[in-house]
C-alpha cells in the first residue's frame, strides 16, 4: 500500500519548526483549497450559498474585488432565538491574494477553539493556529461536497449587525 505524502504544513507541525516560510506554505495551501471551494472567486460578486444535503449551508460573501485581491467572508449561519437574527460560526474574514496565491485571515471568530483575534507579539503561533483551523475547516467543507458557483439566479442578501459583528441580519 502506497502512503500519500503529507502536506508541507503537517510536516512542519510535526517537526515543531514553525517559521514564516511554513506559515506562508499553509496560506498557499489554504488558497488552493479555497479556490477548489469557489473556482470563480476572482470574478464572484455578492453573496453565494452552497447547499448540500446532510450538512449546514455554507455562505460566501464577497466584500470587495480588485485586480489582484478578493476580500471575502466565509461562514455558517445558525438561527438564534431572537427574531430574524442568525449568528455566524465559524466566521472567517479573508483577504485572498490571487497574484501571490495566498489567503490572509483578517479576522476569525469561532466558538470551538480559543483563538486570539488580535495578534500580539509573537504573532507567528497565533497566526499558525488560525490558519490551521481554516485549513481543517476548508477540507471539511470540501469533503462535505460544498462548492460555490456564481449563479445570479440565487441572490442572497446579508447585512452586518454593527452591535455584534459575528451576527448577521437577514434582509
Amino acid at each position: 500500500m502506497q502512503r500519500s505524502h503529507p502536506s508541507r504544513y503537517v510536516s512542519e507541525l510535526c517537526s515543531a519548526r514553525l517559521n514564516v516560510g511554513a506559515l506562508m506554505a499553509l496560506c498557499e495551501e489554504n488558497y488552493g483549497r479555497l479556490l477548489r471551494l469557489a473556482p470563480n472567486l476572482r470574478h464572484a460578486q455578492g453573496s453565494l450559498v452552497s447547499r448540500q444535503s446532510g450538512t449546514m449551508d455554507l455562505y460566501l460573501h464577497v466584500l470587495a474585488q480588485s485586480r489582484y485581491t478578493s476580500e471575502v467572508r466565509l461562514t455558517y449561519l445558525f438561527d438564534t432565538h431572537e427574531a430574524e437574527r442568525t449568528c455566524a460560526d465559524p466566521d472567517a474574514h479573508l483577504r485572498v491574494y490571487h497574484d501571490a496565491r495566498q489567503v490572509e485571515i483578517l479576522d476569525l471568530r469561532q466558538a470551538v477553539l480559543p483563538l486570539r483575534t488580535h495578534y500580539a507579539h509573537p504573532a507567528l503561533a497565533d497566526k499558525w493556529q488560525a490558519n490551521l483551523f481554516l485549513s481543517k475547516w476548508l477540507v471539511f467543507c470540501l469533503r462535505a461536497g460544498h462548492r460555490f458557483h456564481s449563479d445570479p439566479s440565487c441572490p442572497l442578501s446579508l447585512g452586518s449587525d454593527i452591535r455584534n459583528p459575528g451576527c448577521l441580519v437577514r434582509s
